[in-house]
């Protein structure tokens, strides 16, 4: 069958189809007009974008090559071949890639070590392990390394990179290392200056100034500029400066990849550290413009996999190391790119370049790219990312890493500032606080955290300080005890000559092991509710287990005195601040169950509830019947002016049971206050039943505990206070009801007339 169709957007001529199951809508081989003008908005969004990233490329290519003692067109190349390749086969729509100074350093030492051709069959083998990584799901695994150690080796390489080039801004050259560099600055400082000092001097002063200029001024790439200015003064001035050598026109491409006669440990060596520093890079370059541009995230072994191949073309070529380099990524993204597109007409650009403005480019003299690379190297020290390594206390590790990287080399570096986060992981995580605390004639020895075989001769001192014969408590708080430390505990509880309390917060580590059925593993530790949230008694019960020592009074004073030692100097500043007033946000009128803790099931604190306890949550009339319920609603609403008034009723209530005649005998003041509740039978007796969670309760004093809740909001309304607060908008009625035993908190929904949980409603 022949059919007609048209799509939605469709205003051509109709197209013909045959039609079959599963078939859809085709307009001609066209995109719809829609999608036309959308590509054709990001394509020019991509089109000014890419000559922005062009203008930044080609200077910092240039300059990176130099720094590195590669040959200067390496970096155009690199920047052409490998940049389109990383382009069209990367992850990061919005990456840039091409020669990075994060790499000058490693391959100055790799060409003055081994050559250049075979430095390209170096960066041709680092490609293939970066294939390999991406293949292998390696990609996320590299981001594991720790900010402080890559913030820490960027600095590295930075400071290196200021160190050497700082030379040739001067009028001198770089040294072979970055202690000569150090060593040899006094007296390149001191010494005579010529003309290339000038040059260097305008370049990093327009870096400087530029970002200070007014904004229209600044749309001019800053790395632009400066070249063009410094240049310009130099061609003017008719200095004679050492300048860009490239060759006229398109170069025949006659560098191959040679690999080396001997010493392929050192070939080895120098592809995996350009294979890891390429790559972590290029990682941390993309989920940077990934935390920018928002949307769907990069595919990070994709990104890895399209580096390497940038690699292996860019070397097979004679071109320099390729990553995704952040400088030109986030400018990428500034300037309003929008596809990978982008990206690939800004090779595009720099290819025209090469071919059409070679004359132009032998103008920039080697000072003016030896300063801007000074700026470059002195932007890799970050400060704000030194801060926030500072803040999370990683900063030994930042400056092990960075002092390995500038002294020795980049691995040495790396593998330092691991091995010292390692060890202070180590220790973060076996941490344990060990102290004694004197109470009277009695000592209390605190042990927090990991106590494992490390903590074994510190734990031994401070055991050997308690006098042999003091009565002594020993407070456990700890999520791990190994043997070593269990058995040193254990010998010292029964060496000491005094009695020896063993109070154990949290999983009984070393309860277990006192019975012979030790702990070994955090994961099978028993999830033990904190004794400050279950039932105090119910802790006495199992943990002190002497009847003669759980009456009332003893269990009160051991809570307060848990509170002092536990609580307080937590709370201390909440209470400093409550001191001279009360703000409380909810008056909360609730049974005095002793199941029911507002703070609790509110997740409340001091200072938050204005609380009214009564039996069965009653609201008496406002007719003065009963002037305690009435004065306290009065002063929560008019004077504290809370913002909220809740209900809340609850299951297995005492009242709602004796409201339905099961009243024990002989209490008149209980039958004198639950007429109060009257209201709430005859509510009862005429309304439909409610329900919770779309269930009805079983037990018909649950029942009685809903309509009860609604009837107290409702004799609130007749309080004038209450209902001028209702009236301006001030106050807000909430119904609430707590399912004991499922431990469940409902809240009262006007749109259902029923109770929903509130996890729901949160929702």
């Amino acid at each position: 069958m022949i059919e007609i169709v048209r799509g939605e957007h469709d205003t051509g001529p109709p197209s013909r189809r045959t039609k079959s199951s599963g078939s859809r809508p085709r307009t001609g081989g066209q995109a719809p007009p829609d999608l036309r003008k959308r590509r054709l908005e990001n394509l020019n969004h991509d089109f000014f974008a890419s000559i922005v990233v062009f203008l930044v490329a080609v200077p910092l290519s240039l300059g990176v090559a130099f720094a590195a003692g590669a040959p200067l067109l390496s970096g155009l190349i690199s920047a052409v071949v490998g940049g389109l390749v990383a382009s069209v086969f990367g992850g990061s729509p919005l990456q840039v890639s091409g020669p990075s100074a994060a790499l000058t350093v490693v391959l100055a030492d790799t060409i003055a070590t081994h050559g250049w051709p075979v430095t390209c069959a170096i960066t041709v083998a680092a490609g293939l392990l970066q294939i390999l990584f991406g293949l292998t799901r390696a990609a996320r695994a590299a981001l594991a390394v720790s900010p402080a150690i890559v913030h820490g080796l960027l600095a590295g390489i930075g400071v290196t990179l200021v160190l050497g080039q700082l030379h040739v801004v001067l009028g001198g050259s770089a040294q072979g290392s970055a202690l000569a560099n150090v060593l040899a600055l006094p007296a390149q400082v001191a010494g005579h200056h010529d003309k290339a000092v000038l040059v260097g001097v305008v370049t990093l002063a327009v870096l400087l100034a530029w970002p200070r200029l007014p904004r229209l001024v600044r749309r001019v790439p800053a790395p632009l500029a400066a070249v063009a200015l410094a240049t310009g003064l130099a061609v003017a001035t008719r200095l004679t400066l050492p300048r860009v050598d490239l060759p006229g026109g398109l170069p025949p491409l006659h560098v191959v990849p040679r690999l080396p006669d001997g010493g392929w440990s050192g070939f080895a060596l120098a592809a995996v550290t350009i294979a890891l520093i390429a790559g972590l890079e290029s990682l941390l370059s993309a989920v940077s413009v990934d935390k920018l541009r928002g949307g769907s995230r990069t595919d990070l072994d994709r990104e890895l996999i399209g580096q390497g191949a940038a690699n292996v073309a860019a070397g097979a070529l004679g071109g320099f190391p390729v990553t995704g380099v952040v400088v030109r990524s986030m400018t990428n993204y500034e300037a309003g790119a929008r596809t990978r597109a982008s990206a690939v007409l800004h090779c595009g650009w720099i290819l025209a370049a090469c071919l059409l403005f070679t004359g132009v480019l032998r103008l920039i003299p080697l000072a003016v790219l030896a300063a801007l690379l000074v700026y470059v190297g002195a932007k890799l020290v970050n400060v704000p990312a030194i801060k926030e390594v500072r803040r999370h206390g990683d900063l030994p590790v930042y400056a092990v890493t960075l002092a390995g990287a500038v002294a020795v080399n980049l691995l040495t570096g790396v593998a330092a500032g691991i091995l010292l986060a390692l060890a202070l992981m180590l220790r973060r995580m076996i941490f344990s606080g060990i102290r004694v605390d004197k109470e009277g004639d009695r000592h209390r020895v605190v042990i927090e955290g990991a106590l494992t075989f490390l903590s074994v001769p510190r734990l031994t001192r401070v055991l050997a300080e308690v006098p042999s014969h003091a009565a002594v408590t020993l407070e456990l708080l700890v999520d791990f005890l190994d043997h070593a430390a269990f058995d040193c505990l254990r010998g010292w509880q029964r060496a000491h000559a005094g009695p020896v309390t063993v109070d154990e917060i949290g999983h009984p580590w070393f309860g277990r092991g006192s019975s012979g059925a030790p702990t070994v593993r955090r994961s099978v530790a028993a999830r033990v509710v904190p004794r400050w949230l279950a039932p105090w008694s119910e802790w006495q019960a199992e943990h002190v287990g002497l009847p003669a020592q759980r009456t009332a009074g003893s269990l009160l004073r051991r809570g307060a005195s848990e509170f002092h030692r536990r609580t307080a100097p937590l709370l201390r500043d909440t209470w400093s601040d409550l001191a001279h007033g009360q703000q409380p946000h909810t008056l909360f009128i609730t049974c005095g169950d002793a199941r029911i803790v507002p703070n609790l099931i509110t997740t409340s604190g001091p200072g938050d509830l204005f609380t009214v306890r009564n039996i069965g949550n009653l609201v008496p009339p406002a007719d003065g019947s009963d002037s305690s319920v009435g004065a306290a609603i009065e002063y929560a609403v008019g004077v504290l002016g809370v913002a909220e008034i809740v209900v809340c009723g609850h299951s297995g209530c005492g009242a709602m049971k004796a409201l339905l005649g099961q009243a024990p005998d002989g209490l008149e003041q209980l039958g004198s206050w639950l007429r109060h509740g009257e209201a709430t039978l005859l509510r009862r007796s005429r309304e439909a039943a409610l329900l919770v969670g779309g269930t009805r309760p079983a037990a018909e004093a649950d029942q009685l505990a809903l309509q009860n809740v609604v009837q107290q909001l409702e004799t609130l309304r007749g309080y004038p206070v209450v209902a001028a607060a209702l009236d301006r908008g001030a106050l807000r009625l909430t119904g609430m009801y707590f399912d004991v035993g499922a431990a469940q908190v409902s809240l009262l929904d006007g749109a259902t007339r029923g109770f929903v949980p509130a996890v729901a409603l949160e929702h």
